[in-house]
């Protein structure tokens, strides 16, 4: 791993579950990470990690979660990403004050910056909330925690240095606004589903959804100030644990328009249940002032890359219901009615 200020030095400590345990505990303990006389006992992998090397350590006292960003992307080496997004992470949970948004993070351990390392409580058994796309449902208990959680993040209180998390952001503009709009981008749809090419092809030829998108798009790169956003509000940030939702994985966060976190929510409760009212469920209950076109536009941009583009979800659906999802997604695109 990259140390500041010379990215091409590989930092001696690398965490992964092949991690020698002396050597971590030694580390960790030098570090103040791990209490006088707390040893480690097990690492593992929790679960799959798309950004970061993420291993769960066992001691004799507790389970924490260790975290580790890389000059790249962990599931997909190929692609570069800033290695400071692990600063954005730690930054997100420091400018959370409002105690009953805290209740939904994972607490904070420690922070070693100088190691791209950032460790929080094992939040143990909590359940990834991707489970709603094969569920086709979604809990009005865990519906009302979402809102109430982006509501008080939204409402938080944002340092003008908050990271502006520009690189992230051009690397996430590329896969929401750009890729899955390109006839020629190098993935195969019907390599994930026979057929779904031809479904696409309306989408990617059509110059007009184009236009509105590379506006959109450049809103997102171009703006400044705003809310505190999360910046990936989607069922993989999501975790619960006996109906009590937490929030995780907060590295694409920046001060922006409130709009782009509850469009992305809404845009995948929409994709799990097919039921397009979430989109005023969610304003109404959210009751804060937000611009309802530019939502709505935010909604079915990433319904349409997450169905035709290169980060697509675990969601088996037919060609019909995937047509269905998108033409919904184009009228929310152009704030049509339909």
């Amino acid at each position: 791993m990259a140390t500041p200020g010379n990215p091409n030095t590989v930092d001696p400590m690398q965490l992964s579950t092949e991690t020698n345990l002396d050597e971590l505990t030694a580390f960790l303990s030098q570090k103040g990470i791990l209490e006088t006389g707390e040893n480690i006992q097990k690492i593992e992998k929790p679960g799959e990690g798309n950004m970061n090397v993420v291993i769960r350590i066992t001691t004799g006292k507790r389970s924490l979660i260790a975290k580790q960003s890389k000059p790249f992307v962990q599931k997909y080496q190929d692609i570069p990403a800033p290695i400071d997004r692990i600063l954005v992470e730690h930054t997100f949970y420091k400018t959370v004050k409002n105690a009953g948004v805290n209740a939904h993070l994972p607490k904070v351990i420690g922070f070693l910056p100088e190691h791209h390392m950032l460790f929080m409580d094992d939040l143990g058994n909590a359940e990834d909330m991707s489970f709603i796309y094969e569920k086709r449902e979604m809990s009005d208990i865990h519906l009302e925690q979402l809102v109430t959680i982006a509501k008080g993040m939204h409402q938080s209180e944002i340092a003008s240095n908050y990271p502006k998390n520009l690189e992230l952001r051009q690397l996430n503009h590329q896969h929401i606004f750009v890729l899955p709009f390109m006839e020629d981008n190098g993935f195969s749809l019907d390599d994930v589903q026979n057929g779904l090419k031809a479904i696409a092809q309306p989408f990617v030829k059509d110059e007009t959804l184009k236009e509105k998108v590379q506006t959109l798009g450049e809103l997102y790169l171009s703006m400044e100030g705003g809310v505190l956003l999360h910046g990936d509000y989607y069922p993989g940030s999501w975790m619960v644990k006996d109906d009590h939702v937490f929030v995780l994985d907060p590295e694409f966060s920046y001060a922006g328009p409130k709009e782009f976190d509850l469009g992305v929510m809404i845009a995948h409760l929409f994709m799990a249940t097919a039921n397009a009212t979430y989109l005023d469920e969610v304003i109404h209950s959210y009751n804060l002032p937000v611009d309802i076109q530019m939502t709505k536009a935010f909604a079915g941009i990433e319904v349409i890359r997450r169905l035709i583009g290169l980060a697509q979800l675990p969601l088996a659906r037919s060609l019909e219901e995937k047509k269905y999802l998108l033409d919904k997604a184009r009228a929310w695109v152009f704030n049509h009615s339909q």
